[in-house]
């Protein structure tokens, strides 16, 4: 079987509202790949910066895959949070990005976005918190109606990746 290493770093987030942020993700792919080792999902630690608006992270990832076929190659899946002086919190954005393809040392800047309510429900998250999510999480990689969506952009999530790949000559995909 072939065999994916991603090893690498959620580094941190940018260019949201406020500070006091965190993140959720996780590493989606098809049914023919097999989780070897690694976690497949995690939450970052809350971050609020002295200075600037980066908050930094440096939350690592490693995960190994096997494979028998490309269909289905792994995607990263963000949601970043805010939390406010009163523990509570509040989705800031979705986001996806897929795992590079070819080995090597990877940047990426992964963009993000939240759905928008009514104006009553912007409104409310004004004053109240909260704000609208999505049903399933499922719709922010497959993208059957995130077309449908009534969104607004927010802030962007650094991550750097390493990626190994190990035989897939043998299944005709050149690195």
């Amino acid at each position: 079987m072939a065999e994916l290493h991603i090893i690498g770093q959620i580094v941190g987030a940018s260019g949201f509202p406020q500070n006091s942020l965190f993140c959720k993700w996780g590493v989606h792919t098809g049914g023919a790949w097999r989780l070897l080792s690694g976690l497949k999902e995690g939450q970052t630690q809350v971050d609020i910066p002295q200075t600037g608006d980066m908050a930094y992270w440096s939350h690592p990832i490693d995960v190994h895959y096997a494979t028998k076929g490309l269909q289905g190659w792994p995607k990263l899946h963000l949601q970043v949070w805010h939390q406010d002086s009163f523990g509570r919190c509040q989705l800031y954005g979705y986001g996806y990005c897929h795992v590079p393809s070819s080995p090597g040392h990877h940047r990426i800047s992964c963009a993000t976005w939240r759905p928008l309510g009514s104006w009553q429900e912007q409104l409310s998250q004004m004053f109240v918190g909260g704000g609208p999510q999505l049903r399933s999480p499922d719709l922010v990689y497959s993208g059957a109606d995130r077309y449908r969506l009534h969104t607004e952009a927010m802030g962007t999530v650094e991550l750097e990746l390493g990626i190994i790949m190990r035989h897939f000559d043998k299944y005709g995909v050149e690195s």
